[in-house]
Order: C-alpha cells, then structure tokens, then sequence
C-alpha cells in the first residue's frame, strides 16, 4: 500500500534552517511526482514546492522563492530545503504523491486536488 511518511520538523528560531524528508513506499518512486504543501489553523492548505516524477521541473510558491529547495532521489525520498525561516513559515507541512507518471503544468502541482495521497504531516516552528 502507498504511504508517505514525513520527519524532520521542530523548533527552529527565525533565520535558521531545517530539511524535511519524506519517504515514499508501495510504488516505483522513479514514476512518482512530489509535492510539499503546509497548513495553519483555520486556513486552506497551502502549496509550497513541488517536484514532476523525473526531477526535470521544480516548482515554488512565491514566499519561499530563493529559501526553500525541493529534491528527491531515485529510490524512495524527497525532501524539502528550508533556508532563512520566518516565523510566518510556522506550520505543519505535508508532503503528497501524484502516481501517474504523466507531464502536467505547473497550475495542476499547485492544486491539492493533484495528489493521490497525503503524509501526515511534520510540525515546523519558528520563532522570532
């Protein structure tokens, strides 16, 4: 069965880094698209990053241009950079797999709706 599991989150003061991970199990990993979104009390999830299945295209929401980096490898991981954190940052970030192998545009990694399946997501803290 696929899972994602998500790790690496915690408490970090503003400026200071973190990677998280997500590791991906039940299918080839070679065919699997990635995306990274985070979410706060009382608002929508929000997209973050996103990797197409081959690694040839990365995809950034505007606040994180610049500071965040998106990667996976060729067997079951993918993880997400954080540079430079804010405390508007804080959040817990969810990492989800598209399976289908196929070449879609930036707007469909964006939508949440994409994805097949969700991890349970890491808390990221940053304090001032």
């Amino acid at each position: 069965q696929v899972q994602l599991v998500e790790s690496g989150g915690g408490l970090v003061q503003a400026g200071g880094s973190l990677r998280l991970s997500c590791t991906f199990s039940g299918r080839p990993f070679r065919t699997v698209a990635v995306g990274w979104f985070r979410q706060t009390p009382g608002k929508d999830r929000e997209f973050v990053a996103a990797i197409s299945y081959s690694g040839t295209y990365k995809y950034y929401a505007e606040p994180v241009k610049g500071r965040f980096a998106i990667s996976k490898d060729r067997e079951k991981n993918a993880y997400l950079e954080m540079n430079s954190l804010q405390p508007e940052d804080t959040a817990v970030y969810y990492c989800a797999a598209e399976l289908s192998g196929r070449t879609y545009s930036e707007d469909s990694f964006r939508r949440p709706g994409h994805y097949d399946y969700w991890g349970q997501g890491t808390q990221v803290t940053v304090s001032s």
